[in-house]
């Protein structure tokens, strides 16, 4: 099991630098940053680009892989996008996974003036943004006509360092996202059951996230690929277990042996902020980073 950070992108840089850097001094996996324009508490604060912090972050770091948790159509257009991430794949030397979903109703569904889309709109979207995506990240050139997005001969030349492409991370739960993971994803993203949240029971969901992982074993199945040739992400926090995980290094490994038995191949923790959602102590938090591991065994 490999244990990662999202670090929001809530720092000017002459900060946030450091907390990247001690990411990865700290023995992180990778560490990820959301892809919004602004996000729920955080909305009338400071909140900075996703991929210019990830490039900023690819040359302040060395080992660390860096990504996204989540990218969504909400906002972007599949042929920018993928000229961004293959520019930023260089700049890290090939170090970037592309965490991607279909995005939700939060303030990045209507900040370019557009409806919030419904779900089935979304999950249209979802599909033909990833495989258009995953065309124009392998191919020298693309041209498409999409309902939803087309590209006229767009180019990328050189393309990704890693390849054929850099690595997708599809964050889904219901039958049509899991067969997108299935079909182009290297990784699964889950942050549980939302339903479980507010007053669900920590064993309530173990119980949905095994639904989880049995229905993206059953897609992956459909599509004649091996389940355990996806590795399994759950990003933590939003499970009804919240922030208890990060109260001591016994807490933590207790949860990841959990969800480990689930066949979770990396977890996700968020990095301190203090007065928030994810409030925890800091010294804690990196004995965690640099202990929890080992205990598991």
């Amino acid at each position: 099991m490999r244990l990662s950070t999202v670090i929001l992108p809530i720092h000017r840089w002459s900060e946030g630098q450091k907390v990247w850097r001690r990411a990865e001094d700290l023995g992180f996996h990778a560490a990820y940053t959301y892809d919004h324009l602004s996000w729920r508490s955080f909305r009338d604060g400071p909140w900075f680009g996703a991929l210019p912090t990830l490039t900023a972050a690819a040359t302040a770091t060395e080992r660390l892989r860096l990504g996204t948790l989540v990218t969504s159509p909400n906002f972007r257009h599949p042929v920018t996008l993928a000229k961004e991430l293959i520019t930023l794949d260089d700049v890290s030397d090939g170090r970037i996974t592309l965490g991607i979903g279909a995005g939700g109703n939060g303030f990045d569904a209507t900040v370019l003036g557009q409806e919030a889309w419904t779900p089935k709109e979304r999950a249209d979207r979802f599909g033909e943004f990833v495989a258009l995506l995953d065309r124009l990240l392998t191919e020298d050139a693309v041209t498409e006509r999409g309902t939803f997005y087309s590209a006229d001969e767009a180019r990328n030349v050189p393309g990704c360092v890693q390849r054929p492409r850099l690595p997708f991370a599809v964050a889904a739960t219901g039958p049509r996202g899991l067969r997108l993971a299935a079909r182009h994803g290297q990784a699964w993203v889950t942050t549980g059951d939302p339903k479980l949240y507010e007053e669900g029971t920590p064993e309530q969901s173990v119980a949905a996230l095994r639904g989880q992982v049995e229905k993206l074993a059953k897609a992956c199945a459909e599509t004649g690929r091996d389940v355990a040739a996806l590795d399994k992400v759950l990003l933590t926090g939003f499970t009804p277990d919240r922030g208890r995980p990060l109260e001591s290094v016994d807490a933590f490994v207790d949860f990841a042996g959990r969800h480990r038995e689930l066949g979770f191949t990396e977890l996700v923790i968020h990095w301190p902020i203090p007065d928030s959602d994810f409030a925890a102590d800091q010294t804690v938090f990196e004995d965690i980073a640099t202990e929890a591991l080992a205990q598991l065994g």
